[in-house]
């Protein structure tokens, strides 16, 4: 059966299949539902973990596209060339492999539409052709000089400010402009607590059924510490906790023992080691200096940038030595895609010797 459009598309309620009816979110959908039945772009912005793909999915659901496919792509999963043959297909003998024509992500969401997540990890050669896709709603196979006509709605994600990055000459600034018709910022879980007993609830209800468990109380001092927590993993990082102590749990109680040390202290487990070794901001700037940077340089714009690799770094090696270099694991606990852990530990130099 159809689904059903609601006709005030000003609601603030929560979405269906939406945890979450705080103030923070109710902006969130408001704007959804005011935009699902236009034929515009979105663009979705938000830390990983906040939901971008539910909400993503909403839009199509709420939209006159909703019987028609939605189709979701992860571009931060797939090189630049595995990833053009993904978007828009190929012919047989396009390259080495290509022993069939295949038909590419947005021609099979043809009316309906299509999610591009990690946006930002595009290519500027492959921007080109989704600038290209999106103004003229036409593209060419991998491979093919014929021209096929698309009408796919594109509803694109990203956990970086695409504007900087189009300033740094990463991202085109055009393209940034065309996705950027309707933008929406989803809050951290930190800034909407008040969401937290709520999905608790959830998480427990949803990890007690595939478990065969019954822990359907929370001990007020574990709720306590989760609204308090600064959730730098947001929603998956909660529902990753609440898993675990469904399947530790002895009893019927989620309590304080059963979350992780971070939990109760607050901190994360990564950011607790950086401290302990004295890892500041100051100290980090220092150790740029020794290592060849020029304080003039460090004044400059790219300190910033300098800075934060270097942090990321560190908590990635901690994080990879923590899980033994597994990199599902590690991936799993930095909240990040696989292939994206597996590109940070090339660029950093990172040894990622365990794939499984």
């Amino acid at each position: 059966m159809p689904t059903a459009v609601p006709t005030d598309l000003s609601d603030p309620a929560p979405l269906p299949g939406i945890i979450g009816s705080g103030g923070a979110m109710s902006a969130v959908y408001r704007v959804t539902r005011q935009v699902a039945r236009s034929n515009a772009s979105v663009l979705l912005l938000g830390a990983t973990g906040t939901g971008k793909e539910l909400i993503a999915h909403a839009i199509h659901t709420l939209s006159d596209r909703h019987e028609r496919p939605f189709v979701r792509v992860n571009c931060g999963a797939l090189s630049e060339n595995l990833l053009e043959s993904e978007l828009f297909g190929h012919i047989r003998g396009a390259f080495t492999g290509a022993i069939d024509n295949r038909t590419g992500r947005f021609e099979a969401a043809h009316k309906g539409t299509i999610f591009l997540d990690e946006i930002n990890s595009t290519t500027p050669q492959l921007q080109v052709k989704l600038l290209r896709v999106l103004q003229e709603r036409e593209l060419e196979r991998v491979g093919d000089t014929r021209t096929v006509q698309v009408d796919t709605r594109v509803i694109a994600a990203s956990n970086r400010d695409l504007l900087a990055l189009a300033a740094e000459g990463t991202f085109r600034e055009d393209l940034y402009y065309r996705l950027n018709v309707v933008p929406i910022t989803l809050p951290p879980l930190r800034e909407r607590a008040e969401d937290i007993p709520e999905l608790v609830t959830h998480f427990l209800s949803l990890y007690n059924e595939q478990n065969d468990r019954y822990v359907v109380h929370v001990e007020p001092a574990a709720m306590e510490a989760l609204k308090e927590y600064h959730w730098p993993g947001n929603v998956r990082e909660l529902q990753n906790y609440v898993e675990r102590a469904v399947v530790m749990a002895p009893g019927d109680e989620l309590t304080c023992d059963l979350l992780p040390e971070g939990v109760a202290t607050g901190q994360p487990a990564a950011a607790r080691t950086l401290d302990s070794r004295g890892m500041d901001m100051a100290t980090l700037t220092e150790e740029l200096v020794q290592t060849g940077l020029q304080k003039a340089d460090l004044e400059a714009q790219d300190m910033h940038s300098q800075i934060v690799d270097r942090v990321e770094r560190e908590v990635i090696a901690q994080v990879m030595s923590a899980c033994d270099n597994v990199q599902i694991k590690a991936a799993a606990r930095l909240g990040i895609n696989r292939n994206t852990l597996h590109k940070k530990l090339k660029q950093y130099g990172l040894d990622g010797n365990s794939a499984k």
